[in-house]
């Protein structure tokens, strides 16, 4: 007689909540530099008991320190020590280390490397242009896909199925948010935009996600073929034109990418 295995159980069923709660802490300080019990408690939805309790433990481990002059609390050294071990251990930071500091340094910009997690484009690494005025780096802020070069290649080359979980899960249910007056928010529009992202393998945003600041973005595969991230290029519109941008910067980092998805193992 074949032995019938029961389905296992979905893994949130052992997640355990406390761990759950000192993860959601840690991760509120993306938006804010310090805070204090208060506020996270607010933020969290928790008893200020049970935040301080969070907090003295993850103090002690290193994750998070008391600031002297206000108490209130900032991320530790430790997570530091993670986000250097995070990057260590993985093959494609690695090889786009160098591959972004050779891009920001011949086209005098600010180069980025971002991939997309629940339907946010995250920003892994960058190399951030030498100029007076320049694109900040990103490195671990999330933005929205839609208006963003990266974003788009990020979808537009994610393939179909890619496509149709977006437009179910966000486009349809939420929406699109306008960041400026150039921000595509018809959703036939930006499906047919990211359909010519996907045949060209590049995007651009000209002062879609913010006014004065344009960027272009082109696709990066691992030896398997699947899309593992996009590099992008971005800087002020006074300096990266439209004009260039095309022209220089569509070029410089449609090249950069494709260099660094070789390293990666990809050939056509």
């Amino acid at each position: 007689m074949t032995k019938i295995s029961k389905p296992s159980k979905p893994k949130s069923e052992y997640s355990i909540q406390t761990v759950s709660n000192a993860l959601r802490l840690l991760e509120t300080f993306s938006q804010d530099v310090e805070l204090g019990v208060s506020e996270l408690a607010r933020r969290l939805k928790l008893h200020k008991n049970n935040v301080f309790r969070l907090l003295a433990t993850l103090e002690e481990r290193g994750y998070i320190e008391q600031c002297a002059d206000n108490e209130r609390y900032r991320l530790g050294i430790r997570c530091l020590e993670l986000g250097d071990t995070f990057r260590r251990s993985h093959s494609l930071l690695a090889c786009a280390r160098p591959v972004l500091q050779e891009l920001a340094q011949s086209s005098g910009e600010s180069a980025h490397l971002a991939v997309l997690d629940d339907f946010e484009v995250v920003h892994l690494d960058a190399a951030t242009s030498d100029q007076l005025v320049a694109t900040a780096s990103r490195v671990g802020r999330r933005l929205q896909p839609h208006c963003t070069a990266l974003g788009k290649v990020l979808l537009g080359c994610g393939g179909s199925a890619l496509l149709e979980a977006y437009d179910r899960s966000v486009v349809r249910h939420s929406g699109m948010e306008r960041f400026t007056e150039a921000t595509i928010v018809d959703r036939d529009k930006l499906f047919e935009h990211l359909r010519t992202v996907a045949v060209q393998g590049l995007a651009v945003d000209v002062e879609e996600c913010a006014s004065g600041l344009c960027c272009a973005a082109a696709p990066i595969f691992d030896h398997t073929g699947h899309l593992r991230a996009a590099l992008s290029l971005s800087g002020p519109a006074f300096r990266l034109t439209e004009e260039r941008l095309h022209r220089e910067a569509v070029e410089m980092v449609t090249a950069a990418a494709a260099g660094l998805s070789q390293s990666l193992g990809y050939s056509l």
